[in-house]
């Protein structure tokens, strides 16, 4: 039965703990058991809060009894990556140099899931200072995708991706900076979102890129993402990037029904250089929602040519600043990847970086005049698969090419411009689980969302899961 209660969802099991079939206690123990049974093959935990989650569980079960149940969340036990913010909690930030930090105050969307009566089972592993995207860490260990244990899970937030695909945590929370969310996602055959920047507070996150910067759901449902969005998303006056918006009901948002949805594809960018089992697992999906009446439009992005260039001035430069002290004084404390890339980013000059800002101008006008014609816009998540962990290099149909700037390519420039984008699994190339990105509008959450729910209602993983 424990085994049975992870691999639900939490749309599944909030009824459950509302009309008390399920305890939130019973729950809790299931889920640790799992983050621990797992832990020693995926490493996707760094710390498991055992003894608080369950007195927390208790506290849950007993306000559901007294007829206070909270919402959707109330008793789902979760892990949160180990760069959010979590008050009189070790938070490593998956780093030597930090691995004794105790923040002084709670992340802002930490206080809202905790308001929310979330039960933290403990802090998830990632990436060094989530600045790369294996979960390859020299610290703590690298995370290990649940369907291939040789293969990397993405990252940075490798831990959550991993931990959700397995049951060792009902639902999380990521941060994406060049895709961060939406690599993991698509790797281990879960939902992530990118929400609209400026929709949920990044208060209490360790920065890495403060304009490129998101944090959001991951998830086992796209209804479990729009759930989650809801309780994390509102105005922040502790975090300058947030934005003053009516709240919205995500999940009334989700219908399944794509009629008349016009679908912008992109060929000369999206679509160009794509691993062909992915490429046929993206179009053949699109063209499941065309059978349920949406159209598809070519579409041209002319400034996506210099996109790459643009977020890796951004990423390097303003990284490098947030780590300038440390970089000058303990440049050894650093993983050997991360202290070349934080080094790097002293080679951008203020022009260059004036430079990227305008690319960043061009390319939310290009967004903004396709956004006139079409509804969304779709492609692969990934244009690889993942790699083994350790290697450098991946395959892309029979050539090998460097694995960074491939597993960025399709996911960095809408961190540039902030858009809503989504991954949702759209089928499988092997034993592994491919992604499909859905990208909308600034604060067109909710249509990324449905778009992402008529084809999750397709079953194209089958219900299938990791085997561990």
């Amino acid at each position: 039965m424990a085994n049975e209660i992870v691999t639900k969802s939490v749309e599944e099991l909030a009824p459950l703990i509302k009309n008390k079939e399920i305890s939130p206690v019973e729950l809790a123990e299931a889920v640790l058991n799992r983050a621990e049974e797992t832990n020693e093959k995926t490493n996707a935990y760094i710390s498991i809060y055992r003894d608080e989650a369950i007195e927390n569980a208790k506290k849950a079960e007993e306000e559901i009894r007294n007829g206070n149940y909270l919402g959707m969340y109330h008793g789902i036990p979760m892990g949160i990556k180990d760069n959010v913010f979590f008050k009189d909690k070790l938070t490593t930030l998956g780093s030597k140099i930090h691995k004794d930090y105790v923040p002084s105050y709670d992340a802002t969307i930490v206080e809202k899931l905790r308001d929310a009566g979330v039960i933290f089972t403990g802090k998830l592993n990632l990436h060094e200072y989530a600045l790369s995207i294996t979960s390859d860490n020299p610290y703590y260990g690298a995370v290990r995708n649940p369907w291939d244990l040789e293969k990397t899970p993405g990252g940075s937030s490798g831990g959550s991706g991993a931990a959700v695909a397995v049951g060792a945590s009902i639902a999380s929370i990521g941060t994406d900076t060049a895709g961060s969310i939406r690599i993991p996602a698509a790797a281990c055959g879960i939902v992530g979102l990118k929400p609209t920047r400026g929709l949920v507070s990044t208060h209490g996150v360790f920065p890495l890129s403060w304009t490129q910067d998101h944090v959001g759901p991951m998830t086992k449902t796209v209804k479990d993402a729009a759930g989650l969005l809801e309780i994390i998303a509102g105005h922040d006056q502790k975090n300058a990037g947030s934005m003053e918006r009516t709240p919205e009901n995500f999940l009334d948002q989700i219908t399944g029904d794509v009629k008349d949805l016009v679908i912008g594809v992109d060929e000369e960018y999206f679509f160009n250089n794509i691993d062909s089992n992915i490429e046929k697992s993206v179009r053949d999906t699109i063209q499941t929602l065309v059978d349920q009446g949406a159209k598809v439009e070519t579409v041209e992005i002319p400034a996506m040519k210099d996109a790459d260039w643009a977020g890796f001035t951004f990423s390097v430069s303003e990284a490098s600043a947030v780590h300038y002290r440390s970089i000058i004084e303990r440049p050894e404390d650093f993983g050997e990847d991360i202290r070349g890339f934080l080094v790097s980013g002293a080679f951008p000059s203020s022009k260059q970086y004036a430079d990227a800002v305008k690319v960043k101008e061009q390319l939310t006008q290009d967004f903004n005049e396709i956004f006139k014609n079409v509804d969304v816009l779709i492609s692969p998540t990934l244009p690889v698969m993942p790699n083994k962990i350790g290697d450098e290099m991946v395959d892309l149909n029979g050539e090998q090419v460097p694995l960074l700037p491939n597993f960025i390519r399709l996911t960095n420039p809408l961190n540039i411009i902030g858009t809503p984008t989504l991954s949702v699994p759209c089928g499988w190339n092997g034993n592994m689980p491919v992604g499909i990105q859905i990208t909308g509008p600034a604060f067109a959450d909710g249509r990324v969302l449905n778009t992402g729910y008529a084809i999750e209602k397709l079953n194209l993983l089958g219900g299938k899961r990791p085997s561990l």
